[in-house]
């Protein structure tokens, strides 16, 4: 893809009516979660789009989400993986039993993002925002006697998003629909990415209940020298990494504020990407 061009396409969406969009909190308003996350794969995407097998690892993070209204125009959004653990199992042949590799693990802080929203449109019927989110290098880019084991790509990247979205009933229940793309800016020799999704919810019981889709995706500019993999298994911190997955959420209002949630996702081609589902769960406190 023409990096220029995509600039200049996410530039036009901020100024026009754009392709992307979120409602921004309020004043004093806030949605904050804790969950958990994980990903336990024996397989994975090869820089060709094929599947090839890869020894067990695993990926598991205790994650803070926050997102708090300053104003009824400006967010500030946080995303901080606490606690992060990356694992392999250990390799035991098949026809002798004996331990071929030892099991190896990782603990350690996540990569963390901190974004800014800022709401352009909002009529009622659409609402329209940027969002300028910052991804920090607060995880551990080699960790492992080989450097794989990874909680983070240790790299200082910068997102420009814009987001449409759109409220709407069908029958008496509350949905929405939401898209948006973004260009991501990578340094230390990572390329930059090409961000695209969308996403549509429905309330059921007087919106206690929220059934969720998203699909998002990935694409590389492939304009970085960093070697694509650092290992022969792929990483989800690799260069050049690309996907496109599909998730559904489940979320429950326990009370007006208080609510669970749990989203299963799931990737439909990727390259040099793990290629198994991911799981996550979580305790939600909704400010409105």
């Amino acid at each position: 893809m023409n990096k220029q061009i995509i600039i200049l396409f996410v530039a036009i969406l901020m100024v026009t009516s754009g392709l992307q969009a979120q409602w921004t909190k309020g004043k004093g308003k806030g949605y904050y979660k804790l969950s958990a996350w994980s990903l336990v794969s024996d397989e994975h995407y090869t820089d060709t789009g094929d599947i090839d097998p890869n020894a067990t690892r695993g990926f598991f993070n205790l994650n803070f989400y926050g997102e708090y209204g300053i104003t009824d125009k400006i967010d500030v959004i946080a995303y901080i993986p606490f606690f992060s653990r990356t694992y392999q199992n250990e390799q035991v042949s098949g026809t002798t039993g004996q331990i071929l590799q030892e099991g190896e693990s990782l603990n350690s802080i996540g990569d963390s993002d901190i974004s800014i929203r800022y709401g352009i449109l909002d009529t009622g019927k659409i609402a329209l925002s940027s969002t300028l989110k910052f991804g920090l290098p607060t995880g551990d880019d080699s960790g492992g006697s080989d450097g794989s084991f990874q909680t983070g790509d240790g790299e200082f990247n910068q997102q420009l998003q814009v987001d449409l979205g759109i409220p709407f009933k069908i029958k008496s229940a509350s949905a929405y629909g939401k898209t948006y793309v973004g260009f991501n800016n990578r340094t230390k020799d990572f390329s930059d990415e090409f961000h695209f999704g969308a996403e549509a919810g429905i309330g059921f019981l007087t919106s206690r209940l929220w059934l969720i889709g998203r699909l998002n995706g990935v694409r590389s500019f492939d304009n970085g020298d960093l070697s694509a993999q650092t290992n022969s298994q792929g990483s989800i911190f690799a260069n050049n990494v690309e996907y496109t997955s599909v998730s559904g959420e489940v979320a429950y209002y326990l009370t007006k504020k208080l609510g669970i949630s749990f989203t299963y996702a799931s990737t439909i081609d990727g390259r040099i990407i793990y290629a198994s589902p991911t799981y996550s769960g979580g305790v939600f406190l909704d400010i409105k």
